[in-house]
């Protein structure tokens, strides 16, 4: 189920910030929605993580899915392609490449599923699974646990996507594009 717009305004209530800020990330992160077009959820495996979490077992034998430091080179070309990537991950180490891929409509991170809210990592993926309200709760509940929404609410889009998206987030010019949608959305 999409989210709707009081969706979008429980969020930015409980979160005391403008309702754009939360538009302005939900666009960034996931432009087509939290589900691709066959019901899947929307996902990102990141090899680097899964390489982290299996201490490089599959470096050897996987180097397309297991690698030591963050590229986009690997990335599936279409959504199929990272769902394939995701799949191979989890037949040789399924709870640590879950960890290894963000989910839903705001790309939260597997490995956060204890903040927010899920004591493990299965838990999380099935209510990632089920809508973008449950993925719109993990959203809340990491920005509450990461002390982002003040960021928010200042619209301090340099720190929100270090915090967010990690300190490498400027080779995406992540804040430009979140400061983009954010003037898209507070003018609309």
């Amino acid at each position: 189920m999409k989210l709707a717009t009081q969706d979008f305004e429980r969020a930015a209530q409980r979160l005391h910030c403008p309702l754009a800020a939360v538009r302005a990330v939900c666009e960034v992160e996931a432009p087509r929605g939290g589900f691709n077009p066959d019901g899947s959820v929307v996902t990102l495996f990141e090899g680097h993580w899964f390489y982290k979490l299996t201490k490089g077992a599959y470096a050897q034998s996987h180097p397309t899915l297991c690698f030591p430091n963050w590229t986009r080179i690997h990335y599936g070309k279409t959504w199929q392609e990272e769902q394939d990537r995701l799949k191979e991950a989890q037949s040789l180490a399924y709870d640590a490449a879950c960890k290894s891929a963000s989910w839903g409509r705001f790309q939260i991170m597997g490995f956060n599923h204890v903040i927010v809210g899920f004591a493990g990592v299965r838990e999380f993926v099935k209510a990632m699974q089920e809508s973008e309200g449950a993925q719109l709760d993990a959203f809340i509940a990491f920005i509450e646990h990461q002390g982002l929404a003040d960021e928010l609410q200042r619209g301090d889009w340099k720190t929100f996507a270090r915090i967010y998206n990690g300190p490498r987030f400027y080779e995406n010019r992540y804040d430009e594009k979140l400061s983009a949608a954010y003037r898209k959305w507070a003018t609309s």
